[in-house]
């Protein structure tokens, strides 16, 4: 039986900001309620909950993209919202580029907790959700991307991206699957 972490990445006040007028953000909050559905599922399984979000620095080198500096280390920007139910035992691992692997140890953090397998929300699918789950494969930890509990910048992208990995031949190390059926998976 697999040891399965959830990973939340990028739910930062950024990205929450009305103001910005990020076309993600409607789509994020949507997703709040299903996580925190999930976090409860955790932590009634004693599994670990971690976040895991953007930390940037001005002088980024995504930044001379098109990419606007956002969720900049050390800011309140870069924090995680406040209406997910974040406890203080739950890891937050902040990450300098778009996986949880990239230069944060977090790799060595599931070994020791002896985590052999990752779900995955957050957003956005595309990017962060996806890059985190292709590099837990190649870590060799098996990866699932929650579709109800993940979002893109539109709800077309989000599923154009799902769809091109429902049915993948790394079954059964990286799964698409909806929350209800990770937690009726334990």
């Amino acid at each position: 039986m697999d040891k399965t972490a959830l990973v939340i990445i990028d739910m930062v006040k950024d990205y929450f900001v009305a103001a910005n007028n990020y076309p993600i953000t409607p789509l994020a909050r949507a997703i709040i309620k299903p996580i925190n559905r999930l976090i409860a599922g955790f932590r009634q399984r004693q599994l670990p909950v971690i976040f895991s979000t953007d930390s940037f620095n001005t002088d980024d080198f995504i930044f001379k993209s098109r990419m606007h500096p956002h969720a900049l280390t050390g800011t309140e920007g870069a924090e995680i919202i406040t209406e997910l139910d974040r406890q203080d035992d739950d890891l937050w691992l902040p990450k300098p580029r778009f996986s949880a692997f990239f230069n944060t140890g977090f790799e060595k953090i599931l070994h020791q907790q002896q985590v052999t397998q990752i779900a995955v929300v957050g957003i956005a699918t595309n990017f962060c959700v996806l890059t985190t789950a292709m590099d837990a494969l190649c870590h060799d930890f098996k990866a699932i991307i929650v579709d109800d509990c993940a979002t893109a910048f539109s709800q077309e992208i989000h599923e154009q991206c799902l769809n091109t990995y429902r049915r993948n031949p790394l079954y059964p190390l990286f799964q698409i699957m909806n929350s209800m059926e990770l937690l009726h998976s334990f």
